[in-house]
């Protein structure tokens, strides 16, 4: 194994790298600094061994230190579950909450990304045992490249049409153009609406983007993000001043009325146009089987 180390080495400071360069503290406050990115550096470090291992393992052969994959593959699902817990206890903590489906997410995300750090580290120490390390390094490069494309998901600009809304109130009914919001009983509440309110006006580009803004996790994850990077104006115990996402039934618009702290227009169309399309919330319904049966006898 000693001819080894340098190949494995190398592996394992690319894959550190990796998990560096994937690290991202953002407005979403997680992972935080510095406690939570220390854990998730040294999960990297983790995953970089194991991955650098297993082509040595398998060419000395020594495939009990194999089996490591496994045990490793627990251990990072029980990270997922470790992100979920702690995720959602903290969420009962936010004036407007991530909800269930953005949670599964991100913790899907920070499982997800430790598999391609060992991926990372296996591959460039391949290459450094076949080849040499000057090409390790080369296939470092592109695997960050591949990284950076695997991390990057859907924007919801991506799938729909983004533009701003009239806020309206007739009698005690709030709308955002048409689309029907809530019922506000107190004047005050009317006036703070009319001052600080925001509507945005989503629509779907396709009948698949159309299940996707109806999905009451995605409506979720639009509220939070807008809320936590511009603010909200409410408290708690405030029901009238809880930002909402309606839908039109005629045409699957999705009507959401939003309270930010900043009232710039134009920037809250920005966030919501770079909120991430949740993979909970994707759906392919002209792949269903009765469609392309449809389609077939058309």
């Amino acid at each position: 194994m000693a001819t080894y180390t340098i190949p494995v080495a190398v592996g394992v400071l690319v894959g550190v790298a990796a998990r560096l360069y994937m690290l991202r503290t953002d407005y979403r406050q997680y992972p935080t600094y510095p406690h939570g990115r220390i854990i998730h550096i040294a999960l990297g470090v983790i995953a970089s061994l194991v991955g650098a291992v297993v082509i040595p393992s398998i060419l000395k052969p020594d495939w009990t230190a194999v089996t490591f994959l496994g045990l490793a593959a627990q251990q990072f699902r029980e990270v997922r579950n470790m992100e979920r817990n702690m995720l959602q206890q903290l969420d009962a903590m936010e004036l407007v909450p991530r909800g269930v489906s953005y949670i599964e997410g991100i913790a899907q995300v920070f499982e997800g990304r430790n598999y391609l750090v060992m991926f990372t580290s296996l591959v460039v120490t391949f290459v450094a045992i076949q080849a040499s390390i000057w090409w390790a390094l080369v296939a470092g490069i592109v695997m960050f490249f591949i990284n950076g494309r695997l991390m990057s998901g859907k924007l919801l600009g991506q799938i729909a049409d983004v533009q701003e809304g009239k806020i309206g109130i007739d009698g005690h009914n709030l709308y955002v153009d048409d689309i029907y919001i809530m019922n506000i009983g107190l004047r005050a509440d009317q006036d703070v609406i009319l001052k600080h309110g925001v509507g945005v006006v989503i629509t779907p580009k396709s009948a698949g983007s159309l299940v996707t803004i109806a999905n009451l996790g995605q409506r979720q994850a639009i509220l939070h993000d807008v809320s936590s990077i511009h603010g909200v104006y409410r408290d708690s115990g405030e029901p009238a001043l809880v930002p909402l996402a309606k839908r039109n039934m005629q045409n699957g618009q999705l009507g959401v009325f939003l309270l930010p702290e900043e009232k710039d227009k134009s920037k809250v169309l920005t966030t919501v146009r770079y909120v991430p399309v949740l993979d909970s919330a994707v759906r392919l319904p002209r792949k269903a089987n009765a469609n392309q049966q449809t389609k077939g006898a058309r």
